[in-house]
């Protein structure tokens, strides 16, 4: 498939000093800041760009406030940069952006650039895992991690305003695969055959599009609760989390924050290949999250903070 993944995200927001105080805490490489413009990246090359939300250059917003407002798809190589685009423009999706290069708009009004990826390759070491009769991690003990250090940008996660139509820009025109599937209601989908279980997942919300979140990988689940424990010390409000999916196997944790929809960390998601089976499941909550803490963990008594989760986004 042409497609690699997100190569990087751009958001609008009406507090750059705040959105900047998150992206530190977030574990990002600052690259550039100033008042109009802030560019961080991930381990391996990801970016994350911000801008004042009323910047005349961005793409218009599909939901009020702070948000996101354009996705930039890393392609392999050239050859599958110009073969994305062809099919691109067969389906007929494709217009100019301001600064000349093609863009694609989905059903949602949301805008997606391209670009050959400028990610790097990292390999990250998890820690080895001791069960009985299997001893991966001798002599050494588990490590307690002080704030986390994203790897990349690993999915984002869609409202779709009009489902079928959603599912079908992506299948069809940008080419993506289906991992697993809520009929009707929601899909996981991926870009490669070869790759993480999920880029995108979709979930209807009819006649209200909007961006539900935005996923950054991390090493593994140690590094998951390290992170989260790091945010919530710095004063940053949990989602909900720590917890972990049954479809996709991750372990998250997620974040209000500056940038508008939530931010998660997750790691240790399944890995799909020509073999894996796509299965379709009856959307319910025990789904969502084999187990999860609402209000997330006390940074300094270490414990849980009794919360109820009354978000809407689909997480009780």
């Amino acid at each position: 498939m042409p497609f690699s993944g997100v190569d990087a995200v751009v958001f609008g927001v009406s507090d750059m000093a705040e959105a900047q105080r998150f992206l530190e805490d977030w574990g990002l490489v600052k690259l550039h800041a100033d008042a109009d413009r802030l560019v961080y990246e991930t381990r391996d090359g990801g970016e994350v760009i911000v801008r004042p939300q009323d910047a005349p250059d961005l793409p218009p917003a599909i939901e009020p406030g702070n948000t996101l407002r354009e996705v930039i798809w890393g392609a392999t190589d050239a050859e599958g940069m110009a073969a994305a685009l062809a099919r691109l423009g067969a389906a007929g999706v494709l217009r100019p952006g301001p600064d000349g290069q093609p863009r694609a708009v989905d059903p949602n009004g949301l805008h997606h650039g391209f670009r050959v990826s400028r990610r790097r390759h990292v390999a990250a070491v998890p820690t080895p895992v001791n069960a009985p009769g299997h001893p991966a991690r001798i002599d050494r003990r588990s490590p307690v991690h002080d704030r986390a250090h994203p790897i990349k940008l690993g999915h984002i996660v869609l409202f779709a305003a009009d489902f079928a139509a959603m599912r079908a820009f992506y299948t069809e025109a940008m080419g993506f695969i289906v991992s697993d599937e809520y009929p009707g209601h929601g899909v996981f989908l991926r870009c490669r055959q070869r790759g993480e279980h999920h880029n995108l997942f979709i979930l209807n919300r009819p006649g209200k599009p909007g961006v539900n979140h935005v996923a950054f990988t991390l090493t593994d689940v140690h590094e998951v609760i390290g992170g989260g424990i790091a945010m919530a010390q710095k004063g940053w409000r949990t989602e909900i989390g720590p917890g972990r999916h049954p479809i996709s196997s991750a372990y998250f944790w997620y974040f209000h924050n500056p940038l508008g929809p939530p931010l998660e960390y997750y790691a240790d998601d399944d890995y799909c290949t020509e073999a894996w089976v796509a299965q379709e499941w009856t959307r319910k909550p025990e789904l969502f999250a084999e187990w999860a803490i609402a209000g997330g963990i006390d940074g300094t008594t270490r414990r849980q903070v009794v919360a109820t989760d009354n978000s809407g986004r689909g997480h009780a």
